[in-house]
């Protein structure tokens, strides 16, 4: 179906609902998720070691293993759904259904407790689904909603609403856990299930905006019939075919995948690490992912301006380079001042990173392209398989290492290799030029 493009209301009603899921990847991923975990988990006779189904476990790492399998899983199946998602016309469907599995996946965590550490992993995993399965079906609209020469912009525009909105509700949140005898409450575990509880309700309530906004999809294919999945994986293969005659494209993917390695499982562990190395306590903890929330709100406008006058490339090739300073800072790191000097930096890059890469990824497809949503499942597969890697591995080093310094200092290879790739696609380029 047509759509207007640059059409301003449209566009914010789609960047609602980064207001609306980053509450997820703030409360849960980043801030008072990990910091409720690692207290709940760590205890004088067993130390960071937890039992899960009989298996001994160090508590970071079974975290960091079930998001692994949550995006391996749906890396796996995002794919088919897409393609099923773009011959039925169904993308808003989809949208919902994973944004609704993840919102009460974060009610359900309201129950999590040590006693219930099987029910809070399976929880846990269960809503990382959904926002994974959710972001991809938001983001293939972004060539659907606004031209090559302001995708930059509205992809930052979404993961500013994305950032104001998380910062938002971890404010609301964050008075809960501070201020308990303000609303009576004796139990020191209720203020972060509370929380859960209420990310569940704003991810839901809020994602109503750009439901009811964005606009249909039409089929793209024949009559929908018993044999939907078999065209949907046909449909899929066709996708990938057109791909790999994409230059641009093909040179772009692997570098993504490299970073996104690093920069995604950093924003993952990056409150569990604080709090392992330095023992900051919840409460900093927060303050700091809030810290990097504001920061990372000029971040993807910055990168976006600087877009402008040296090129997408050049500015993700910057942008690496300065994760990889991060990581090996991150090793010897030991006082909280450096953490916060950390922190900024991290702010800083992370929300220009995957603003640019989405835009970047957005203008390399087919102009006039309809199936942005099997498009975008090969960008959204790329980073998911990355998390997998990158979360594995930091959680085997961890596990093998009993130290979580090492597995921070290994994110490092993963950006010099997503730097030599970007340099070769500026090179490659510029002798095709």
């Amino acid at each position: 179906m047509s759509t207007q493009k640059n059409h301003k209301p449209t566009i914010r009603a789609w960047a609602m609902f980064d207001w609306a899921n980053s509450a997820y990847n703030l409360v849960i991923t980043s801030t008072i998720f990990p910091a409720y975990y690692t207290a709940i988990t760590f205890t004088e006779a067993h130390g960071d070691r937890v039992k899960f189904f009989g298996f001994n476990v160090v508590n970071t790492a079974l975290s960091n293993f079930s998001l692994s399998f949550a995006y391996l899983f749906m890396a796996l199946v995002l794919p088919i759904f897409s393609a099923v998602a773009d011959f039925k016309g169904s993308k808003k469907v989809f949208m919902m259904g994973f944004t609704y599995l993840g919102g009460f996946a974060c009610m359900g965590l309201f129950f999590f407790k040590i006693e219930t550490l099987e029910w809070g992993i399976f929880c846990f995993t269960l809503a990382a689904m959904g926002y994974v399965g959710g972001v991809l079906f938001n983001n293939s609209y972004l060539p659907q909603l606004a031209t090559p020469d302001q995708q930059d912009r509205v992809s930052a525009q979404g993961f500013a609403y994305g950032y104001v909105g998380c910062v938002t509700i971890q404010v609301i949140c964050f008075i809960f856990i501070l201020k308990p005898e303000w609303f009576g409450i004796t139990d020191p575990s209720f203020p972060p299930r509370l929380s859960f509880l209420l990310v569940g309700l704003w991810w839901i309530g809020f994602a109503q905006i750009p439901f009811k906004k964005l606009p249909a999809d039409t089929p793209n294919g024949q009559r929908v019939n018993k044999h939907v999945l078999r065209k949907g994986f046909a449909e899929l293969r066709e996708v990938w075919e057109r791909l790999k005659g994409i230059p641009e494209i093909k040179r772009f993917l692997p570098a993504f995948f490299f970073y996104a390695m690093g920069v995604q499982t950093v924003m993952i562990v990056a409150a569990a690490f604080g709090e392992k190395v330095l023992r900051l306590g919840a409460a900093k903890l927060i303050i700091t992912i809030l810290i990097i929330q504001l920061v990372a709100i000029a971040g993807a406008y910055l990168m976006s301006v600087l877009a402008r006058y040296i090129g997408n490339v050049r500015v993700l090739m910057l942008v690496v380079c300065v994760w990889i300073g991060i990581c090996v800072a991150a090793f010897y790191i030991n006082h909280e001042v450096h953490f916060y000097i950390l922190a900024a930096l991290v702010g800083l890059v992370m929300g220009g990173i995957q603003s640019l890469s989405r835009s970047t990824y957005s203008k390399l497809l087919p102009a006039n392209e309809e199936d942005t949503a099997s498009f975008f499942s090969f960008y959204d597969v790329t980073e998911k398989v990355a998390i997998v890697i990158g979360l594995f591995s930091f959680a085997l080093i961890e596990q093998v290492t009993n130290n979580i310094r090492y597995s921070a200092l290994s994110l490092g290879l993963f950006f010099v290799m997503g730097l030599l790739l970007l340099f070769r696609m500026m090179l490659l380029k510029r002798s095709e030029a």
